[in-house]
């Protein structure tokens, strides 16, 4: 299942804002920056370039991306020159984790990352007019670059003091792991990123998460350094959870952009879930909803928050954003269906496979009992409970319910598979064997 274009065509700016500063201040996304009367008065005035970096150290982006890219989107939205930064050079080092060293992976794979990621930030930009994005690979100018170079030119620059104060390298030097020199150069080559996007481009900001916020200060010090002018960043906060969790990751469990790795159905639901407390700031950054209109949802969560509607709009705004209308469409049908509100035999067969793969599920083959079934998915714990809860009606096969505890499994619906229903929310999945 591929990704397609992006689709959205959101308004050029929020008509409650003058200014996009003042939209980003408001959605939340401004957790740390340089100068901010000098950043409101940059971004009202000429159309500045501005870039974003994304190193390879995945095969695909995640949520956390997501904001990036959307913030890059809007500033683009406002009449500002976009850059897509996927590092060739940074991703085969990875900038420090908190605790330990990063797994170095091998040129080949770096190679094919950047073109998977490239890819994905592309389908958030515009390529077309006045202001038209242009991506970028910082293995352009660092691959022929020598270490005796590197360090007479770039490295000069840098004090050891000051490196070893940034939060990343603290860290690391307080942890078990300590950090290693490789490590604990890549500020100084996402610094030079920003010189030498300044120097091509006229770049003069850089934005990425708070948690970069000493890498990205390192392209703005050294810009000073080496050109004596002032570049700015801006730093957009980690979203966490109200109760604290990170958020849109667990182990092994990641909401990845792309759709091959994280299906669209699991992507609806998981914005589905959103808390009530932390909806309408999930609209805020994630979507371009208006003001106006997620005050509206605001009002509607305090109200009617048995609607779920904050979530429904949410879940709808970002996977249509991410992954298309159409396959939204698609997985908002499977959604109902699998709940009771819809046709199952009129579903997309591979959005409905996808749906019950993220289900408690078995693969058996067609003919199995459903009793054997029940216990095969795990609804119920024996074959005697199976049979209780289908005398008391409360087992249902592709949304009919089963009278008889001989009936059998046929994988009758698109795809050749089967939804198992006991009660009125415990669903699983049967998948053909094979």
């Amino acid at each position: 299942m591929s990704n397609p274009p992006l689709t959205t065509a959101p308004p050029a700016l929020d008509p409650a804002f003058e200014n996009v500063w003042d939209e980003l201040v408001w959605r939340g996304l401004v957790h740390v920056s340089t100068d901010q009367e000098a950043l409101r008065a940059l971004l009202a005035g000429d159309a500045i370039t501005y870039y974003c970096g994304f190193d390879p150290t995945a095969p695909s982006l995640h949520l956390g991306n997501l904001v990036q890219l959307l913030t890059m989107r809007r500033i683009q939205l406002a009449g500002h020159k976009p850059l897509g930064l996927v590092g060739g050079s940074t991703g085969l080092i990875g900038d420090p984790r908190p605790t330990a060293e990063r797994t170095l992976n091998t040129r080949e794979t770096v190679e094919e990352w950047v073109g998977r990621l490239r890819a994905q930030v592309e389908r958030f930009l515009s390529f077309e007019g006045e202001n038209a994005a242009r991506m970028v690979n910082n293995l352009d100018w660092t691959a022929q670059m020598s270490a005796i170079d590197f360090l007479r030119e770039i490295g000069k620059h840098y004090r050891v003091g000051t490196m070893l104060k940034k939060d990343a390298v603290a860290a690391r030097l307080n942890s078990d792991a300590g950090i290693s020199y490789t490590e604990f150069s890549y500020q100084i080559l996402q610094g030079m990123d920003f010189l030498e996007l300044y120097r091509q481009y006229g770049c003069v900001l850089q934005t990425g998460g708070s948690d970069q916020w000493g890498n990205l200060t390192s392209g703005t010090d050294l810009i000073h350094r080496v050109e004596g002018v002032s570049a700015h960043a801006i730093g957009t906060p980690l979203i966490t959870n109200t109760d604290g969790t990170k958020f849109g990751k667990s182990e092994g469990n990641a909401i990845w952009l792309d759709a091959e790795m994280c299906s669209p159905y699991r992507m609806y639901q998981f914005w589905l879930s959103t808390a009530d407390a932390d909806v309408i700031e999930r609209l805020k950054v994630f979507t371009f909803l208006t003001r106006a209109e997620i005050e509206e949802y605001a009002q509607l969560v305090e109200t009617e928050p048995f609607r779920r509607a904050a979530q429904k709009r949410l879940a709808l705004e970002v996977v249509a954003t991410v992954h298309g209308a159409d396959a939204t469409a698609a997985v908002i049908a499977a959604s109902e269906a699998l709940f009771g509100q819809g046709d199952l035999t009129s579903l997309d067969a591979e959005t409905l496979r996808t749906a019950l793969e993220e289900l408690p599920n078995a693969a058996v083959p067609a003919g199995t009992s459903v009793v054997d079934a029940l216990v095969a998915t795990g609804l119920v714990a024996s074959a005697s409970e199976a049979r209780r809860a289908i005398a008391q009606g409360g087992v249902s096969l592709d949304g009919v319910r089963v009278d008889d505890d001989a009936a059998s499994v046929a994988l009758s619906l698109p795809g050749g598979v089967s939804v198992l229903r006991r009660g009125k929310k415990t669903l699983a999945g049967l998948l053909p064997r094979g």
